[in-house]
């Protein structure tokens, strides 16, 4: 069977501290009334209640197991926990974190995804000496993402990395034997497939969806278009700007390429729950996707999961292509952080550390039932970064970081200058060259850095 089940997700400174948008606005506004409400009447011997911002709406998966851990830790402690509601897109969710960690007034516990670990870090306690035990049990190159000037701000919490779904009952049919290895062949099956499933009335069927809207999702496909190509990470990790380059170029109009071809024109505007909703509705044969896996030191590099889709058809899951740069997944994932403006510290580390030491276990079970997964072709190892794993291949392949780390609080100035940037190729406003010089200018006013050529990932 040639399926991979390997599923699937600093300080601010005045110059980058954006308008909340309306939604948050109106979010923020509510939750900031609910806990000048919900304070007034609370008695010294009332249960000590924790406000805790879950993210997890991008996983529908989760949300079954969330509320009977909560309730589990409440039984356990009399802590009674008081769930926040999270805006839909990372950049809302960023935007009313901030807002809420500055007014002072919560939440106690949050979950911050990876990125953001620079901008938010001034509001957050350093967790490294409240959970030395849990930290020494969790996969190490996870750690940096959530570490600014040796302070750990957050403990990782979910792990992910891009992958691509498809339809093995349509590969099959189409006469394939294995899922696209490159981004070429990806392009041939897809047409393959699109044409044949439209001959038999599916007018409205595509080759591959993804996320193209002006949002955090493009970045990250951005990323894997571009590494895979050979044209780096937009800013390395010794703080050159590399992303005009040729072959980041090429990657982008490529991707252009796509739009109207194997790819619906409307893909321009598709978030994750857009493109799921297209594939799990039988609406196409790939879907670039978030794949997860568990975050202890054994778990990162064998351990794989995958979402629960609607079964239109027969489902695997496989790398994101390769290209001459080798494959490139994106890591994603989240933390638990603890508000430093939180009146109960004490019973929020607590709750990280159940919710920590919760996640461990379900690793180790979910250990115990690899042997039953199905069977697992070219699975480089996720614990490994670009260029480390795959050793007997001529091409390179791995797990990329976004540059978030060594923007640290430029990073939400970054990504929103490379997202823009991207979309911009793909809607046809600018080509790509004159958009990538455009692009180099900008991140060196936004960073400072000099700029220089993409790495290689030997």
């Amino acid at each position: 069977m040639e399926v991979w089940p390997f599923t699937v997700t600093g300080h601010p400174t005045v110059a980058f501290r954006r308008r909340i948008t309306a939604s948050a606005r109106k979010t923020l506004a509510t939750l900031l009334l609910a806990m000048g409400l919900g304070g007034c009447g609370q008695s010294p011997r009332d249960p000590v209640t924790l406000s805790y911002f879950r993210l997890g709406w991008s996983q529908p998966d989760e949300l079954p197991t969330a509320n009977p851990l909560e309730r589990q830790f409440t039984l356990k402690t009399g802590i009674r926990l008081k769930n926040l509601p999270v805006p839909e897109t990372t950049l809302d969710q960023l935007d009313l974190s901030r807002k809420l960690l500055e007014s002072g007034s919560g939440p106690d516990v949050l979950g911050i995804d990876l990125i953001w670990s620079g901008v938010l870090e001034r509001d957050l306690i350093d967790l490294r000496s409240y959970l030395t035990p849990e930290i020494s049990s969790l996969e190490p190159q996870l750690l940096p993402s959530y570490t600014v000037d040796g302070k750990v701000v957050a403990i990782p919490y979910t792990v992910q990395v891009g992958v691509l779904e498809y339809r093995t009952d349509l590969l099959h049919e189409y006469g394939y034997d294995h899922p696209p290895k490159t981004w070429d062949e990806l392009e041939s099956i897809a047409a393959r497939v699109q044409a044949g499933e439209r001959a038999k009335g599916k007018k409205d069927f595509w080759g591959y969806v993804w996320q193209g809207a002006d949002a955090e999702a493009l970045t990250c496909n951005a990323l894997e278009w571009q590494v895979a190509e050979g044209g780096g990470r937009i800013i390395e990790n010794d703080r050159t700007i590399s992303v005009n380059n040729p072959a980041a170029i090429r990657a982008w109009q490529r991707a252009k390429r796509w739009i109207g071809w194997i790819s619906p024109p409307s893909v321009v505007a598709y978030r994750e729950l857009d493109t799921i909703n297209v594939f799990d509705s039988g609406g196409a044969a790939f879907n670039r996707v978030w794949g997860g896996a568990t975050i202890t030191r054994r778990g990162l590099s064998r351990q794989i999961h995958w979402r629960s889709s609607l079964q239109v058809g027969k489902i695997g899951y496989t790398s994101i292509p390769r290209g001459p740069g080798g494959w490139a997944g994106t890591l994603g994932g989240s933390g638990l952080a603890v508000s430093r403006h939180s009146v109960h510290p004490q019973e929020a580390i607590e709750l990280v550390r159940f919710l920590i030491r919760a996640q461990i276990h379900s690793s180790e079970e979910e250990e115990s039932t690899y042997a039953r997964q199905p069977e697992v072709h070219d699975r480089p190892s996720v614990s490994e970064p670009h260029g480390q794993s795959a050793k007997s291949s001529q091409q390179k392949s791995g797990v990329v970081s976004r540059p978030s780390s060594v923007t640290a609080d430029k990073y939400e100035q970054v990504a929103r200058a490379y997202m823009g940037t991207v979309h911009s190729v793909l809607t046809g406003q600018k080509g790509a060259p004159e958009a990538t010089a455009e692009l180099e200018k900008q991140l060196i006013k936004i960073t400072g850095f000099s700029t220089g050529p993409p790495k290689s990932a030997e």
